[in-house]
C-alpha cells in the first residue's frame, strides 16, 4: 500500500490530495431537488394561450389601424410581487400572484401543429418511431400513486386524448375521465335498479367466460375493469357532488369551467394525486386560445374566466391549508407571436410563451425568465418542456434519477430535463 492510499484509508484524504501528483477530487454532483407537493391541478389552455396579452405584457400594439402595430392587445396591470405586470383582465390573479410564477422563458421549435405540440408539452417528448410516451399525469401517477387508494391516482376533466394516456407505462397508470361535472365519470353511476346483489350475479358471469393470459392487453383490460367495478359506488362517487359546496364558494369560482375547477380541488380532498382540468371545451368565443383573425374578438372572455377559476382555486386551497401541498399548472400548446395577422388575430409561436405554476411550495417569485420587448426571444433562463416537467416532478418528490421501463428499456423520466433551482431548490 503506498503512502498516498495509506492516508486516505486512516481517513487523512486532506493530507493526501497534498501529497505531489495528487489530483483534485471531482466536485459533488448537485443534490437532488425533492418538492413536499403532493397533488398536482393542471390546467390545460387548449390552442396556444397568448403570453403577449396574458402573463408577459409589453408595450401596446393596434390590431384594428390600416398599418398595425406589433404588440399587447391591452393594458398591462401591477401586481402584488413589485416590477410584475400581467393583462388587465387578470385581476384576481394579480392580487395572488406572490403564490405565483409566470414562467416566461418556456421554448420549443413545434409551432404550426396543434396536435404535435400538445403531446410535446403533455408527454415531454417529440413523437418518435413506434414509441408511445406517458404523459406527466401518468408518471406522477405511475411513480406516486393515489394518496387515498380508494380513488384514482390520475384524472382528466375533458375529453380523452392519446397525449394525456399512459403510453409505454400500460393502462395501470392511465385516467379517468368526464365531461360533465354534474354527473361525475361517464358509465361509473350504477344504473336504476341494479342492487348489490345484482352486481354481484353479473361480475360472477364475467368471470365464468375466463381469465385472460397474463401480461396481454386482455388482461390490463380485465384490470381496468375490475378498477372501474371498484369504483362504481358512492365512497368515489360522492366528490362529484359540487352542490355540497357553499353557493357564495361556487359562485366565486364562476361558470362552467371554474366548476370544473372546484371539483378537482375536491378531488384534491380525496387522495386523487393528478387532475388535468381542460379550459373552454364548450368554444364560448367560437374559437378557443387559438385566435386567429376574428377569434382574437372575444379573446378577453376567456382570460376573465380563467382569471375567476384560478385566483378562486389558489385562495380556496389557501383557505383549506392545501395550497403549499397542491401544485397549480397552467399550461398550454404554444404562444402568440406580437404581430397580428390580416383580420387582427395572432398565429402560431413556440420560440417564447408562458406557462404558470402557483402553490405547491414552491419559492414562488411572480416571474421567471425574460423576453424582448415583443415577447418574441427568450433573454435570460430559457426553460425547455422538459425543463418545465422536470421542475414539476421535483416539486412532487419524485426521484428525476431514476428511469422508466419500457418493458427492458429504461427511458430517462424526461429527455434531459433540470428542475427550475429558483423555484425547488
Amino acid at each position: 500500500m503506498d503512502r498516498r492510499t495509506f492516508l486516505t484509508a486512516l481517513g487523512l484524504a486532506p493530507f493526501a490530495a497534498q501529497l505531489p501528483g495528487a489530483t483534485t477530487p471531482a466536485p459533488a454532483a448537485a443534490p437532488l431537488l425533492k418538492g413536499k407537493a403532493e397533488h398536482v391541478i393542471s390546467i390545460w389552455l387548449g390552442g396556444g394561450m397568448g403570453q403577449i396579452d396574458t402573463f408577459d405584457p409589453k408595450a401596446l400594439g393596434d390590431n384594428q389601424a390600416t398599418k398595425k402595430k406589433a404588440g399587447s392587445l391591452y393594458p398591462s396591470i401591477e401586481t402584488s410581487v413589485p416590477g410584475v405586470r400581467v393583462c388587465e383582465h387578470l385581476p384576481r390573479t394579480a392580487k395572488l400572484m406572490e403564490h405565483v410564477t409566470a414562467v416566461r422563458s418556456v421554448q420549443h421549435k413545434v409551432i404550426d401543429e396543434h396536435a404535435f405540440a400538445t403531446n410535446l408539452v403533455h408527454t415531454g417528448r417529440m413523437v418518435s418511431g413506434n414509441a408511445i410516451y406517458p404523459s406527466l399525469g401518468s408518471i406522477v401517477a405511475h411513480r406516486r400513486g393515489a394518496v387515498d387508494p380508494k380513488v384514482p391516482a390520475y384524472m382528466l376533466i375533458g375529453f380523452p386524448n392519446v397525449s394525456r394516456g399512459p403510453g409505454f407505462l400500460g393502462v395501470k397508470d392511465g385516467y379517468v375521465y368526464l365531461v360533465d361535472t354534474q354527473t361525475g365519470p361517464a358509465g361509473f353511476t350504477r344504473p336504476d335498479g341494479l342492487t348489490g346483489d345484482r352486481e354481484i350475479d353479473r361480475r360472477a358471469l364475467l368471470a365464468g367466460t375466463g381469465a385472460p393470459a397474463a401480461d396481454s392487453a386482455l388482461a390490463e383490460y380485465a384490470e381496468a375493469q375490475r378498477e372501474a367495478f371498484r369504483l362504481a359506488g358512492p365512497s368515489f362517487m360522492r366528490h362529484f357532488d359540487l352542490a355540497k359546496e357553499p353557493a357564495d364558494l361556487r359562485a366565486s369560482y364562476g361558470g362552467e369551467f371554474g366548476q370544473r375547477c372546484l371539483l378537482a380541488r375536491r378531488l384534491v380532498e380525496g387522495g386523487v394525486r393528478f387532475i388535468e382540468v381542460s379550459h373552454n371545451l364548450n368554444f364560448i368565443n367560437g374559437t378557443g386560445w387559438d385566435v386567429h383573425n376574428d377569434g382574437i374578438t372575444n379573446q378577453h372572455t376567456l382570460i376573465r374566466e380563467l382569471d375567476h377559476a384560478l385566483a378562486a382555486l389558489t385562495g380556496d386551497l389557501k383557505s383549506k391549508g392545501l395550497l403549499d401541498k397542491t401544485l397549480i399548472v397552467v399550461g398550454t400548446e404554444f404562444g402568440r407571436p406580437a404581430e397580428f395577422d390580416g383580420r387582427g388575430g395572432r398565429g402560431h409561436q413556440g420560440t417564447a410563451f408562458s406557462m404558470v405554476l402557483a402553490g405547491g411550495g414552491l419559492k414562488h417569485q411572480g416571474a421567471y425568465g425574460v423576453t424582448d420587448d415583443l415577447a418574441k426571444k427568450v433573454l435570460e433562463k430559457p426553460v425547455s418542456v422538459a425543463d418545465f416537467h422536470a421542475t414539476i416532478l421535483a416539486a412532487m418528490g419524485v426521484d428525476l434519477t431514476q428511469d422508466l421501463m419500457d418493458g427492458a428499456r429504461p427511458v430517462p423520466i424526461t429527455d434531459g430535463g433540470k428542475p427550475i433551482r429558483e423555484l425547488v431548490g
